[in-house]
């Protein structure tokens, strides 16, 4: 089975929002529907899993009652603290509602709402004969390295940098296996699926993802967005 877990349980500080911006209206619908949206466009996703910050999962469900009249495939839980801890509430639920020898869950940024139906199934080919998989895009601007505060560490090579996107997809249980063997030092610097993958040498997909695949995470980015959806 394939489960699409929407990653939705920030609470906009980095915005300056009185409210998680998932809630913020984008052109005629709230950020969250945009993305629901585009993943009940891919019939190959049994269910979507739509995680909310804990003080927001009445208001979370009523938004997707509102847009989806509450359409079976959506079903909401809480998020966790990290980005990670949200991830293993996706992946707990699944274990716990479903008996399927070899899911594969798909994670994605709430705030990509441009994100394409063809992107999200190009991530669940490609990851059928790998660990995991995500899509790049390559690092247009030189990209410097700091370790100490204020100072230039390393400048990497350019050519050899790309940019990570959503949606990221993986199979459970390698993910769960490795999660098993991570010690408490490696799961805390886990701050995306991918990582997890890479420290123990997963075998980690990279394939071609889109420009337009932006995340809202500033306020000229929402402005970004009304303008790119006026242009549609």
């Amino acid at each position: 089975m394939i489960f699409a877990a929407i990653l939705a349980g920030g609470i906009g500080t980095r915005m300056g929002l009185d409210k998680p911006k998932q809630f913020e209206i984008v052109g005629d619908k709230p950020i969250l529907a945009h993305s629901i949206e585009k993943y009940l466009k891919v019939d190959e996703i049994d269910k979507i899993i739509v995680s909310s910050p804990k003080d927001y999962i009445k208001a979370t469900e009523k938004l997707v009652k509102d847009y989806f009249d509450k359409n079976e495939r959506i079903v909401v839980i809480e998020g966790g603290e990290t980005r990670n801890d949200t991830i293993l509430n996706s992946i707990r639920y699944v274990k716990t509602n479903y008996d399927d020898k070899d899911p594969i869950l798909i994670t994605h940024d709430a705030p990509r709402i441009f994100v394409s139906p063809e992107l999200i199934k190009k991530s669940i080919v490609n990851v059928k004969d790998h660990d995991a998989a995500s899509p790049v895009i390559p690092a247009i601007d030189v990209i410097f390295e700091s370790k100490e505060k204020g100072k230039l560490t390393d400048i990497p090579l350019r050519k050899n940098l790309v940019h990570s996107q959503t949606p990221q997809s993986f199979k459970i249980n390698k993910f769960i296996e490795i999660y098993k063997d991570l010690s408490a030092e490696e799961i805390s610097k886990l701050d995306e699926a991918m990582m997890l993958f890479f420290l123990r040498d997963g075998d980690i997909k990279l394939f071609e993802g889109e420009t337009t695949n932006f995340k809202i995470t500033r306020k000229i980015d929402l402005k970004i967005a009304e303008a790119h959806l006026k242009e549609k």
